[in-house]
């Protein structure tokens, strides 16, 4: 744990990207996510394609509206080692997407702070609520999850991304 403490220290976050941001995340999803859960290259895909649709988006000229999305770049060395990003679902609702940290950096406390950052920028924005989708495997960030107010409201077991997956959705009432 020592490690992984001295290493967050080093480790900074930044709510812009960066060109190569973007192909850093969903590489950093896609190995991730092959190793431990034997996703295959569709999941890379998917994660990939919603982040381009997410920044071509965000970056639409609004008028004077202050931003309702953001996305969370947590970088060691010069590497994106973790992310989670808020995304409108409507106007009362937010979805929190790409939360993910680099196994080398679990356990030190980078998960629990990209997801207090996610949900106080939630909170700032008035949003009612926010939602998640993730797979039961991920049993720890459920536990994140959970420690923050999130529920469990909904199973959708299937095939996806090359394996059997039970997706979860978990909401947050800010209310």
């Amino acid at each position: 744990m020592r490690t992984a403490n001295n290493k967050l220290a080093k480790v900074s976050v930044r709510s812009y990207l960066r060109p190569g941001d973007i192909g850093a995340v969903a590489t950093l999803h896609g190995l991730v996510y092959a190793r431990e859960y034997g996703f295959d290259a569709t999941f890379e895909a998917y994660v990939a394609a919603a982040l381009a649709e997410f920044v071509l988006l965000q970056f639409e000229p609004t008028e004077h509206t202050p931003p309702r999305q953001c996305i969370w770049i947590a970088e060691h060395s010069g590497r994106v080692v973790g992310s989670i990003a808020i995304v409108a679902a409507s106007e009362d609702a937010a979805q929190l997407r790409w939360f993910l940290v680099d196994p080398a950096l679990r356990g030190a406390g980078l998960g629990r702070r990209l997801l207090n950052e996610a949900v106080a920028f939630c909170q700032s924005c008035q949003y009612r609520s926010v939602y998640l989708w993730t797979t039961s495997a991920l049993t720890a960030a459920a536990h994140l999850y959970r420690c923050v107010g999130f529920q469990k409201v909904a199973d959708l077991p299937g095939r996806r991304w090359g394996a059997y997956v039970v997706e979860e959705k978990y909401e947050l009432s800010l209310s």
